[in-house]
């Protein structure tokens, strides 16, 4: 029998995929010992109903060229097999047909955390996972609201409690890395203002951000 291997489920919507979701991926691997990230870029996200997001083929080819140079990281076009909205439990049932035998952590970021107690199905996917919490990525443009900013394993353990409260048990580690003053949104805005986004995103993404024309309204991208 072959060992179990250990992999990562990074999904977003990652428009676009910019250094601190890389840094979010690598660190999983090297703190938690993950053999690969799966890469999965969101088909019709339910929690961003009703928000304009680019179209998938160009949030996968910007992901394809970002993680092109680290054999660990895989890109799954996987919402595009599944119809309507892209719920978790649907990835990782998808994902383990595909990868019998592994050991699954999902690695998201803080505020995606704290929203677990009404994720879909999640009697069944929190089990079935470890959850690895990044720190929040603050867009650098938008002021802080809070001014007293909680603890990270504070917010973590109010999570933990919540989930309890629905008789579910879930294992969590948070990432050590430091928190990264870049966002999607942050880039989209620059992009809008026809300001430079060197160094906030591998420079394969920013020439395929300049040669598609995007981010430079508000439309959706078709």
């Amino acid at each position: 029998m072959s060992a179990m291997q250990k992999l990562g489920i990074f999904g977003g919507t990652f428009d676009p995929v910019h250094w601190g979701h890389l840094l979010i991926a690598q660190t999983a691997l090297t703190q938690c010992g993950i053999d690969r990230a799966i890469w999965i870029p969101s088909g019709s996200p339910p929690h961003k109903s009703g928000v304009s997001v680019s179209c998938l083929a160009h949030r996968e080819e910007m992901v394809r060229r970002a993680i092109a140079d680290n054999p660990a990281f895989v890109l799954e076009s996987i919402d595009r097999e599944i119809a309507g909205a892209s719920y978790a439990i649907e990835t990782l049932k998808h994902l383990q047909n595909l990868y019998p035998n592994t050991r699954w952590y999902w690695i998201l970021g803080l505020d995606a955390f704290q929203t677990l107690p009404r994720w879909y199905r999640r009697q069944e996917l929190i089990p079935a996972c470890d959850w690895l919490v990044a720190p929040r990525l603050a867009p650098a443009f938008e002021p802080q609201l809070d001014a007293k900013v909680q603890p990270i394993h504070f917010l973590c353990q109010q999570v933990e409690s919540q989930l309890l409260s629905q008789s579910i048990s879930i294992r969590w580690t948070i990432l050590s890395m430091p928190q990264f003053p870049i966002s999607s949104s942050l880039i989209r805005h620059y992009c809008r203002q026809q300001r430079s986004i060197r160094g906030l995103v591998p420079e394969a993404v920013r020439i395929y951000i300049a040669q598609e024309k995007l981010y430079q309204s508000d439309r959706p991208l078709i």
